[in-house]
């Protein structure tokens, strides 16, 4: 699969089968994290892979957002390091997007649970705190995300995308 059919593919998975994800697998999806582009090449992320059932369904208590966890046989935790670099939530967002498609090449599914809320601070320390209590994560990181992944249980259709000609402009906006 090259990476735009990965891209067009790529769907919100929030039901899984009962099926562990093989190591080898989930190293590739771990990869494609790591070899993620981040601003000046700065260490600013850090993934955390969770396989532990207790933790993931604690980690689907994480948002009202995240259910889907429970069925999750495992889980990558995306943090950002605002300490390192002033481009850490682009750098921690890359990666998501990059470990979400090498995810579809490898045949799995995932969901993407927003943890950093960029428009309520309260509510992303409260979201923030609880994944780093469980996770033992340092303060110094910023949560952005929890990707679940999985064999999809099913395959949803594609969701209506915006019109090309509302979205894309060439040369000026207008």
């Amino acid at each position: 699969m090259n990476v735009f059919e990965a891209i067009q593919e790529r769907r919100e998975i929030t039901k899984y089968l009962d099926k562990s994800i093989p190591d080898e697998a989930l190293r590739k999806v771990e990869d494609a994290g790591i070899f993620a582009p981040t601003g000046n090449n700065l260490p600013s992320k850090d993934l955390i892979i969770v396989k532990n059932r207790k933790v993931l369904d604690k980690l689907a208590e994480t948002t009202p957002y995240m259910k889907w966890q429970y069925e999750a046989p495992a889980a990558i935790v995306v943090t950002g390091r605002p300490d390192v670099s002033k481009y850490w939530l682009q750098d921690a967002s890359i990666a998501c997007a990059f470990i979400w498609l090498e995810a579809v090449e490898a045949g799995l599914g995932s969901a993407f649970g927003a943890v950093y809320h960029s428009q309520d601070e309260q509510e992303s320390l409260q979201r923030e705190n609880h994944v780093k209590s469980l996770l033992g994560i340092p303060d110094d990181r910023r949560i952005v995300a929890v990707l679940g992944l999985g064999y999809p249980k099913e395959n949803p259709k594609p969701k209506k995308h915006i019109p090309r000609d509302e979205m894309v402009h060439y040369e000026r906006f207008v």
